[in-house]
């Protein structure tokens, strides 16, 4: 089967954007980049789940943005870190929160440490390489047998900066090699699943998250420095991105990596 082609190529560019009658689940959706991906998604026309590890919040927070959006948004529990769980769920949001259907997946979910490589341990390791890597793929294992199954879905997969560079001052090889290998997997699967979904990522640069703002000012200072944009990006700004992604304006879009960061990577 051809790569997904809209039925009206000459609809107007704007309803292109529209994800009015899709259903979309998030990972991570909780906070920071992850709630603006639901929220862009909800206000774009999508019913959105998304799933959470340990935010206690998270049921409020699906009922703030399905009242600010009029969209349903619902929170679901679960780690996808472990395959079955992670794919208990997806099937579960894909039976019950979308009557069937399940037409977008946004591989979110993800944690930064900064640890001097010759200080790893084999558990920091494991949890940095089981949340950026390992539940990237099992999240898309379960989506892509859904997608496979109603031969047509959309994979958008949250890399980093670090998936191509190397981070300074701070130590974190683990996430930079797991980041990388995301986005590697994601083209990996952009082409054995082009049959039936498009898969792509967005690679951020500095967002000014609660990762970001619990830094040392200093550390804040160096980095903005560095940053040709001058500024530092808000969660809010990444939004419209993901929208893009997920509907049909990025039709033949598969298998690419979005650089977002205020050309932090050009010099």
């Amino acid at each position: 089967m051809p790569l997904y082609q809209p039925a009206d190529l000459n609809a107007p560019v704007l309803s292109q954007f529209s994800l009015e009658g899709k259903v979309a689940l998030v990972t991570g959706g909780s906070r920071g980049i992850g709630r603006q991906v639901v929220t862009g998604l909800a206000e774009a026309g999508a019913d959105v789940a998304f799933i959470y590890r340990t935010a206690k919040d998270a049921t409020e927070t699906a009922a703030e943005i399905s009242k600010a959006t009029g969209r349903r948004v619902q929170a679901y529990q679960s780690d996808v870190t472990k395959k079955h769980d992670i794919g208990r769920t997806i099937e579960r949001v894909a039976a019950e929160f979308g009557n069937g259907r399940l037409d977008i997946v946004v591989a979110n979910a993800g944690v930064c440490q900064n640890v001097p490589s010759l200080d790893y341990d084999e558990e920091t390791w494991r949890n940095m390489n089981s949340v950026n890597y390992d539940g990237v793929m099992w999240t898309a294992v379960a989506a892509g047998k859904i997608f496979k199954a109603q031969g047509r879905g959309n994979l958008i997969i949250t890399a980093s900066v670090s998936a191509t560079l190397v981070n300074i001052p701070q130590t974190q090889a683990a996430y930079n090699s797991s980041k990388a290998g995301t986005l590697q997997l994601a083209k990996s699967l952009a082409v054995e699943w082009v049959d039936f979904a498009r898969v792509n990522c967005v690679s951020p640069g500095y967002i000014m998250t609660e990762m970001l703002t619990r830094q040392p000012k200093e550390l804040l200072d160096l980095w903005l420095s560095m940053i040709p944009g001058r500024r530092i990006c808000a969660p809010q700004e990444l939004k419209g991105l993901y929208v893009f992604l997920a509907s049909d304006a990025a039709c033949y879009m598969t298998g690419s990596n979005i650089v977002i960061d205020g050309g932090f990577t050009l010099p």
